[in-house]
């Protein structure tokens, strides 16, 4: 990482539009709208005025903490790889006091095989000591005050690697049992199978989040609203990330570069807009991050939500 991109640019920049600032005025404080990962030219001219060569992260997230609808970002390039000290540190100072983020934890933990699901099973499944050296370390020295909280995601687990209901409530229950109790977590699942009560009695006994995720094999996000179980914790974590039914890589084909809406998926929204009520009625803090796989934009999704909940008629100022 290069100077420039460790501390930014003084490069003035524009004030967002009055529409923007009055719509985020709207919002609830305990809704907190924001994107998985940032980096994309095609905000270029909506959430980036500044000119960028390539990625940039830590310079463009003193953009992104501008636009107004904006309360929290996904990092989600974690999964792959954890962020250095020096990357989260580049991060924390381009992010005002107290910004959360939500952290996507890697997948070295979260997979049961690595290289995409076709090598060999990894050892290091669910090994808390490994989370607590490899990522915690990192973030408590580095980005306490920026740790919203964390994501296990469990990419599609298949043939012999799919472990029934039980054996996972049992797995999953002894790993969240040793974790650290000073951070947020929050568990994404990409099997339907695991969805049961079960589950979530377990994320209930251990404080922790289900993610109402949009994703190809899982259920809507409607229907895991209709769960009796999916709000186990004193918050909540959503990401909208593909119409259900889409392959990522189609996806990626039809957006590309993502720099406007290009098929909107009113069930998603109106999805997105229920479970903002919801969390609302039970007066907890909602992370919602869109992708901009879900519709071609992701700032553009966030938008429209925001829009819906001013047009229902239940927008008042944030508190």
């Amino acid at each position: 990482m290069n100077q420039a991109d460790l501390f930014g640019s003084t490069e003035p920049l524009p004030e967002p539009s009055a529409e923007l600032v009055r719509l985020a005025q709207r919002l609830p404080s305990l809704v907190r709208f924001g994107t998985s990962t940032w980096t994309y030219d095609g905000w270029t001219g909506d959430v980036y005025h500044r000119r960028y060569r390539g990625a940039q992260p830590a310079k463009r997230l003193e953009e992104y903490v501008r636009y107004p609808l904006f309360r929290t970002v996904g990092i989600d390039s974690a999964f792959y790889e954890p962020p250095t000290e020096e990357v989260l540190r580049a991060y924390a100072q381009a992010l005002p006091p107290g910004f959360p983020c939500v952290t996507k934890v890697w997948d070295r933990i979260t997979a049961k095989r690595l290289d995409q699901g076709k090598g060999d099973r990894n050892p290091d499944f669910l090994n808390a000591d490994l989370f607590k050296d490899g990522v915690l370390g990192p973030y408590t020295r580095e980005f306490q005050d920026h740790v919203g909280c964390f994501v296990f995601e469990f990419q599609a687990m298949r043939g012999k690697d799919l472990p029934h209901p039980l054996e996972w409530a049992d797995a999953l229950d002894t790993f969240l049992a040793a974790l650290p109790r000073d951070f947020r977590y929050a568990v994404e699942l990409r099997n339907a199978e695991l969805l049961t009560d079960l589950h979530g009695d377990v994320l209930r006994h251990h404080g922790v989040a289900h993610v109402f995720n949009s994703w190809t094999e899982v259920p809507t996000i409607g229907a895991q609203l209709d769960l009796p179980w999916t709000f186990p914790a004193g918050f909540t974590v959503a990401r909208a990330l593909l119409r259900p039914g889409r392959r990522y890589a189609d996806a990626v084909k039809a957006f590309e570069p993502y720099d406007r809406i290009q098929e909107p998926v009113p069930e998603l929204r109106s999805d997105l807009l229920r479970l903002v009520e919801e969390a609302l009625r039970r007066r907890i803090e909602a992370f919602i991050l869109a992708n901009n796989r879900a519709e071609g934009n992701a700032p553009g999704t966030i938008r429209e939500v925001a829009k819906l909940w001013l047009e229902k008629g239940t927008g008042t100022p944030a508190a």
